[in-house]
């Protein structure tokens, strides 16, 4: 999350007032992430209680065709009672407005904390339920191709080309040969359904060692439930000197498999497909780092994070995942 777009206490007003959701009391930008403008909303509530909701504004990365498939799947998730926060629609029934020719969304706002040291506990609570997500998502009627595939990694790699990436670390070029290997991945063959493609810690909500919000949908897709389980590892289960916390990592895989069991052929290559989850955001980041604006209030996120992770599962390789 982050604010690109500034708007006035006037235009804010005349925003909200298009929901049945009361009158505005206040809004204050959200200095987080890098993609889209948010918002945190305060109105006086359509029963007067006063109430509190997340105002995003789409900026980057986000198709205006793709937002029927972001919120509605939402709507999908919450309505088969996972913590995802519902979208709230306008008068008019739409999901989304239109501001200053960007699109707006107004969404539930769920209580919670981020983790930022996250317990062997709550790594397991997420790994349940994101397997219960996989399973609930597997009805909803929309699909989505993942723009940030594999193959979609090493190409925006390549755009940022060596010199590029070299001023950003020396170190950094020398990722393009294992992309080349990650995109060579043929993950089709293992179970699909929608998934969130995106879980760090700061995207999930959490009371103690009980998560009540899953958020921040905008890289969601259809693909490989094997792959959302290797992202959400490669996100949560090292320390702040990307060291693995293999209590992590296990608890991560037993609370998902105590819902949904991986299938032989998900297990053989789970080593490889965490690989692929961490360089895709080596190439996220490093693009961010490249192209985000100087007087944006965001503060760039440095990919050699992911290509220290990386280096562990290349390390580690297969025993990674042993549980024995």
């Amino acid at each position: 999350m982050a604010v690109y777009t500034h708007l006035g206490a006037e235009e804010l007003s005349e925003l909200i007032s298009q929901y049945d959701v009361g009158a505005l009391v206040s809004a204050k930008g959200i200095a987080e992430g890098v993609s889209n403008s948010n918002w945190l909303i305060d109105t006086t509530g359509p029963d007067g209680h006063g109430a509190r909701y997340i105002l995003t504004m789409y900026e980057r990365r986000i198709e205006l065709s793709d937002l029927p498939y972001f919120l509605g799947l939402l709507d999908h998730l919450s309505a088969r009672n996972c913590p995802v926060p519902r979208t709230i629609h306008d008068r008019e029934g739409s999901a989304y407005r239109m501001e200053q020719g960007k699109a707006v969304a107004l969404i539930e706002f769920l209580p919670g904390v981020s983790p930022t040291q996250p317990s062997a506990a709550q790594a397991g609570a997420v790994g349940e339920v994101l397997a219960r997500m996989h399973l609930a998502s597997r009805d909803f009627g929309r699909s989505r191709a993942n723009t940030m595939s594999f193959a979609d990694n090493l190409a925006l790699l390549e755009r940022c080309g060596e010199d590029r990436l070299g001023h950003i670390d020396p170190d950094l070029p020398a990722m393009l040969a294992p992309a080349r290997a990650a995109a060579a991945l043929d993950l089709d063959q293992l179970p699909q359904t929608n998934i969130h493609a995106d879980l760090f810690p700061d995207n999930v909500l959490m009371l103690g060692e009980s998560v009540t919000g899953l958020i921040d949908f905008y890289f969601a897709c259809t693909g490989s439930m094997a792959l959302d389980l290797a992202t959400t590892h490669a996100a949560w289960c090292f320390d702040d000197q990307n060291r693995y916390r293999r209590d992590l990592g296990m608890a991560l895989i037993a609370g998902y498999e105590s819902v949904r069991p991986l299938e032989n052929a998900e297990k053989a290559m789970l080593p490889q497909i965490a690989k692929g989850a961490a360089l895709r955001f080596v190439a996220s980041r490093a693009e961010d780092w490249l192209d985000t604006p100087d007087d944006a209030l965001v503060t760039r996120k440095n990919p050699m994070q992911f290509v220290a992770r990386w280096r562990v599962y290349d390390d580690l390789g297969e025993n990674l995942f042993d549980r024995t």
